[in-house]
């Protein structure tokens, strides 16, 4: 092997147990290491033996993932990683088209213990040339034609996966001509899904036809009320916000009253700058329906802690996290204030039996010693200490834990 390969695949392949979690991650981070070795070498080292060893490598690490407890998404983000590189280190290279068009398609068709990776035709279009994307299309047209009809559902045909990945070619080809209506086919579909007229919309921002990217993330905006909808929101807004910045303002708006939560109301309030008090009191009122995302809104974009406290009391918050997140900010403006609500969160936090929990409690209680010092609050503050050491004596962690923790 190459200096290059001798560097690279050592730490790509392994024979070792990936079934257990932390081994996975463990070989996934030197998987990471391997493809930035990899990227480092593109500058200085000979394309075709790049190309050679991101080649093997993508194949071992298919071989590794397939073995492998990757829950955590280490391995898989690694295996993409070198999916992106692949098609560039080929072009780089000059391989010949005719070897990559028949690894694609063995990589996407033929059966393996790995096929949820996609190939992007779009990227390995440098590296096939105009030639090479005809004869590409011809393959998929040879493939399609052996499969017999299209079915209804695809998910019930017995090629669901050629299907797929013929349509996913589709779309991916239809961006790479540039074809609008091809776009529209391939993406929206029968439009009626949300998500289906976000990726027509991605489609457009990814050719460069703006304007129909607004129209479209706008479709997916209006659809409905779900969660598809309000990711496309998101995206809707953040194109005007890049493009036509002079109506992001309503947009915002419209998708805060379509949708109110604390997120929501900080892209409004960023939006809105100079002109937010016009909006102060609406935002305010409507999300007073969810005590929490009034709170937090109040305290994190409005910086304003004393109102989210005033907030947090008014409207009743029952959020424990909400309350913890607010009582770290308040305890510096009244540390007395914030026992009551310590107190409530370490009772929570001794409802159950948990390890992790006294630990946290623990802390808690450190900290209502420290607020309550040189008080006549912190006499109650240790009586409450003794009196849940007593109430939870058959508890030898927790004992343990309140040990560490310093408290008495």
């Amino acid at each position: 092997m190459s200096t290059l390969a001798d560097a690279v695949l050592p730490l790509i392949r392994t024979r070792s147990d990936l079934y257990r979690y932390s081994a996975a991650n463990a070989h996934g981070l030197d998987m990471h290491e391997a493809v930035d070795i990899l990227e480092s070498a593109i500058p200085t080292a000979d394309p075709a033996e790049i190309y050679t060893v991101t080649h093997k490598a993508l194949a071992s690490s298919l071989k590794v993932i397939a073995r492998a407890d990757d829950s955590s998404g280490i391995i898989g983000d690694a295996c993409r990683r070198l999916l992106v590189l692949h098609p560039q280190v080929a072009a780089a290279a000059r391989t010949p088209v005719g070897k990559l068009i028949d690894w694609m398609m063995k990589f996407q068709f033929d059966d393996g213990e790995v096929d949820y990776f996609e190939l992007d035709p779009v990227a390995y279009a440098p590296a096939l040339g105009e030639l090479g994307i005809a004869s590409y299309r011809k393959r998929l047209a040879e493939v399609e034609a052996k499969l017999g009809p299209r079915p209804a559902d695809r998910w019930n045909s017995g090629h669901s996966h050629e299907w797929f990945t013929l349509d996913w070619n589709a779309q991916r080809l239809a961006v790479l001509d540039h074809d609008i209506d091809a776009i529209i086919r391939t993406h929206a579909k029968d439009r009626k899904v949300a998500a289906w007229l976000e990726d027509t919309a991605e489609a457009f921002e990814e050719i460069g036809e703006i304007d129909l990217a607004i129209d479209w993330a706008k479709q997916a905006t209006d659809f409905d009320r779900g969660h598809q909808s309000r990711k496309a929101a998101d995206y809707w807004c953040g194109l005007l916000e890049a493009h036509r910045p002079g109506e992001e303002l309503n947009a915002r708006l419209s998708v805060f009253r379509k949708w109110p939560s604390s997120t929501s109301a900080a892209r409004l309030h960023k939006a809105a700058g100079k002109a937010w008090p016009e909006y102060h009191d609406e935002v305010v009122a409507s999300l007073a329906a969810s005590p929490s995302d009034a709170v937090l809104f109040a305290l994190h974009t409005l910086k304003e802690p004393e109102f989210a406290w005033n907030l947090a009391h008014s409207l009743a918050l029952d959020s424990g996290s909400t309350w913890a997140e607010l009582v770290k900010v308040y305890e510096k403006i009244d540390p007395l204030a914030v026992l009551p609500i310590h107190q409530r969160l370490v009772e929570g936090l001794l409802h159950d039996a948990n390890a992790k929990n006294y630990k946290l409690a623990a802390r808690r209680l450190a900290t209502m010693r420290k607020l309550s010092a040189g008080s006549a609050k912190s006499a109650e503050v240790n009586d409450l200490i003794a009196d849940l050491r007593e109430i939870h004596r058959r508890r030898p962690r927790l004992q343990q834990e309140f040990d560490r923790a310093g408290l008495p």
